[in-house]
């Protein structure tokens, strides 16, 4: 072994003990979530790797603990982290792999703004103390597409005519204003449509809903993804179903709803806010790597 690759072995397991060190010095409980799922998150955007665990059931590696953790939140678990493996089928590429390390932690009662500042001290874990900006979703749009999302037209800045106003807003964002976040800072994307909401709380702000959602960005690249999360079993069912529809119009694979999830919700979920957390993204920026490949113990091979 090279004394570079030790190096990095040796620093990954720094970090991997200074993550759990952040949160044991803040009370949070790490929950050890097992890898296999009986229903499939639905996210037009993710594809779940299945694993046949007997002659007649197949089951799902999970693609994020979030599901599981929030089970134990409704029985009370108070504020609980999860550092470990997730599996995503498909992602290759400079900042994918289909196996990856995960941080996701949940704060019960815990103000989102608070979350927020948050999550950028546990970055500093592994990029120093580094500016951070916060950037509405409008903004963004404003300053790098020179778009209004809410009003402009934008079917003639995109590849496919054929988008819906979504895709082709989230596909703005990707090629357009991603690559500008961040720069020798940290970049706080927040206020993001309502269609973007994914599993947050819509509210009004400023005449406009938004969701209650937000993302890290260093150098460009996406580190951090959270919501004030909706507690609501019944929104979030109709959007699991709208996202369903989604990837039926694309071709993908559907899915059966987490019911057992959904009706856990039913018995009372706590208010929290909660974040996930790409571990190797964030640690190739501490090596400063050209990707996360190069910084994985063992990495797949495409």
């Amino acid at each position: 072994m090279s004394p570079e690759r030790r190096k990095n072995l040796e620093d990954r397991a720094f970090m991997l003990d200074q993550v759990r060190c952040f949160f044991r010095e803040r009370d949070v409980l790490e929950v050890d979530c097992g890898a296999l799922v009986k229903r499939a998150p639905i996210d037009a955007n993710i594809d779940v790797i299945s694993a046949q665990v007997s002659l007649n059931e197949t089951a799902f590696l999970h693609t994020s603990p979030e599901y599981a953790m929030k089970r134990l939140l409704v029985e009370g678990s108070g504020d609980i982290f999860f550092l470990g493996h997730v599996f995503r089928q498909g992602e290759w590429g400079r900042l994918h792999s289909p196996e990856f390390t995960m941080a996701e932690w949940y704060r019960v009662g815990m103000p989102f703004t608070s979350l927020i500042q948050e999550t950028c001290a546990f970055l500093a874990l592994f990029l120093g103390d580094l500016p951070i900006r916060i950037l509405s979703y409008r903004e963004a749009f404003t300053s790098y597409t020179e778009i209004n999302y809410t009003e402009d037209p934008i079917s003639h800045l995109l590849p496919s005519p054929s988008w819906s106003r979504t895709e082709g807003l989230h596909y703005l964002l990707s090629h357009q204003i991603e690559p500008h976040l961040g720069l020798g800072e940290l970049t706080v994307l927040t206020d993001y449509p309502p269609s973007e909401a994914a599993l947050a709380c819509v509210v009004e702000k400023n005449g406009e809903k938004v969701a209650e959602r937000f993302e890290i960005y260093h150098q460009g690249v996406e580190l951090a993804n959270g919501y004030h999360e909706s507690a609501d079993p019944h929104e979030l069912k109709k959007r699991f179903e709208e996202e369903n529809r989604l990837r039926e119009r694309r071709g993908q694979e559907t899915y059966l709803l987490d019911e057992a999830f959904l009706s856990s919700l039913e018995k009372g979920f706590p208010d929290c806010a909660g974040v996930s957390v790409g571990f190797d993204r964030a640690f190739m920026l501490r090596q400063k790597a050209s990707s996360i490949a190069q910084v994985l113990p063992n990495p797949l091979v495409q």
